[in-house]
């Protein structure tokens, strides 16, 4: 029986979501759990409770939402019942709002796993409330420097997240992010309880042999000196070593191989045995697709089976999202820090042929008020020997952006409304080619808003 007070939380926390919805003011994903937090603010635990399998959490700087999509999706076709914050709603009210949608009236919870992605700096709440099975760490890469701060206070904090971790539960780490094999190193020497299953990347064929001027981890974390990278694939994240002996990329457990990149349509390789592919382009996503096996590996899922259903998974909303109009092709993809940034950049270019680009960068609470990163931004790949033919700067700071698309010799169009920016996007992409449309969170929301409205997507918490 559902005690009367958290009854009471469900129920409000119900209604405020239909509400929300039926006004247009969003999808349900953060009010109802704000609402039943008043109310009750052990709901999320309390419900949690009632998962019959337990729940998974992921975390790091990018690609939480398409890993927990990935992972969502070997968890349902079990088959099993699955809660979610698909909508990546990523604080505590988020993870509320996701578990009251699975609850009925009586206040019973109708799932049997919670996927849940975390703001990095919520983990040691979330794993309070919610006691989970196994945690993802994907990657630390620098972003909203006046919110987290810098990379080493951020990996404090998951650090702590961790530590709490309940007896038996398994961390799946990231080798190749020298800041994510720290914690991991440091939780094993001071715990020696810790479970941890490594993940990584090993194809030379598709790593870089130095780091980006824009990287973050460059020096061990132990003595100080610089890290020797042999192979580098995303950011930081790659194969590395202190030249004094102090630290080093740890053995995987799991290694992707023969990494194959179909453009921005698609990324295979080899792991556990198996070929594993997603409709999902970019070395990026070869992370976020080995992080999902990896976190179904530790849960106990057979190798055959998870490259099954991850070869059906779609990208998430804003992530790669594509639609057609008049025989064009438009790609939407979420760009929120420099590492993210210049790989979509590099991968949109080299890969997908860009061309005709609409960037959008917004300063709302959502992508941090600092906007300096764009510096570190390497916009001059647009410059390059097929260069930008359409450049359009919108959003809340887009004189910004336009200043420093001109140091990269690069000249764009300025219009701070969206739908009229949006709009020169569209005539400015001929007959047969493909424009992409680049934004910070926030900005991906208005334009996904503004796509929707003229019915060419669906609202983000329906996909």
């Amino acid at each position: 029986m559902t005690p009367p007070r958290l009854l009471a939380a469900v129920l409000a926390g119900k209604a405020a979501g239909t509400a929300s919805r039926l006004v247009g003011q969003g999808g349900g994903t953060t009010l109802p759990g704000l609402i039943a937090s008043r109310i009750e603010p052990r709901t999320l635990a309390l419900l949690a409770e009632r998962l019959t399998a337990g729940s998974v959490l992921i975390t790091g700087t990018n690609g939480k939402t398409t890993t927990s999509r990935l992972i969502s999706s070997l968890l349902q076709g079990l088959p099993a019942r699955v809660v979610a914050n698909r909508a990546g709603a990523n604080l505590v009210t988020g993870h509320t709002s996701a578990v009251l949608a699975g609850a009925g009236l009586t206040g019973r919870l109708r799932a049997d796993w919670g996927v849940f992605e975390v703001d990095e700096a919520t983990l040691p709440s979330a794993v309070a409330e919610l006691k989970p099975r196994a945690v993802v760490v994907g990657n630390l890469f620098r972003d909203q420097l006046d919110r987290y701060g810098e990379l080493e206070m951020l990996a404090l904090t998951i650090e702590r997240g961790l530590e709490a971790l309940p007896e038996g539960a398994t961390a799946v780490l990231n080798a190749d992010d020298p800041r994510t094999a720290e914690i991991g190193y440091r939780l094993g020497e001071r715990t020696g309880r810790l479970k941890v299953l490594w993940y990584g990347l090993d194809d030379p064929s598709v790593a870089i042999s130095e780091l980006p001027h824009a990287a973050d981890a460059r020096t061990c974390p132990r003595c100080g000196s610089r890290l020797d990278f042999q192979q580098v694939y995303v950011g930081h994240d790659g194969d590395y070593a202190c030249p004094t002996g102090d630290f080093r990329r740890p053995e995987r457990d799991l290694s992707a191989t023969s990494i194959q990149l179909n453009g921005l349509d698609g990324v295979r390789f080899t792991v556990a045995g198996v070929q594993v592919g997603a409709a999902l382009g970019g070395l990026y996503n070869a992370y976020n697709l080995l992080g999902a096996f990896a976190a179904g590996t530790a849960l106990g899922l057979k190798p055959g089976y998870m490259a099954e259903r991850l070869a059906q998974v779609p990208a998430a909303f804003g992530r790669q999202e594509r639609f057609l109009h008049q025989g064009r092709r438009f790609t939407l993809m979420l760009a929120k820090n420099p590492a993210g940034f210049n790989e979509i950049l590099r991968e949109a270019e080299r890969l997908g042929g860009g061309r005709h680009f609409l960037l959008g960068l917004n300063d709302r609470i959502a992508d941090g008020r600092d906007v300096s990163w764009i510096w570190d931004v390497d916009f001059e790949l647009l410059a390059g020997e097929c260069a930008a033919e359409t450049l359009i700067a919108t959003g809340v700071r887009a004189y910004d952006l336009a200043l420093r698309l001109k140091y990269a010799s690069l000249k764009a169009t300025v219009d701070v409304d969206l739908n009229r920016a949006l709009d020169q996007l569209l005539e400015a992409v001929p007959a047969g080619a493909e424009g992409f449309i680049l934004c910070t969170y926030t900005a991906m929301l208005d334009v996904r808003a503004l796509l929707v409205r003229r019915g060419w997507l669906r609202p983000y918490w329906r996909t």
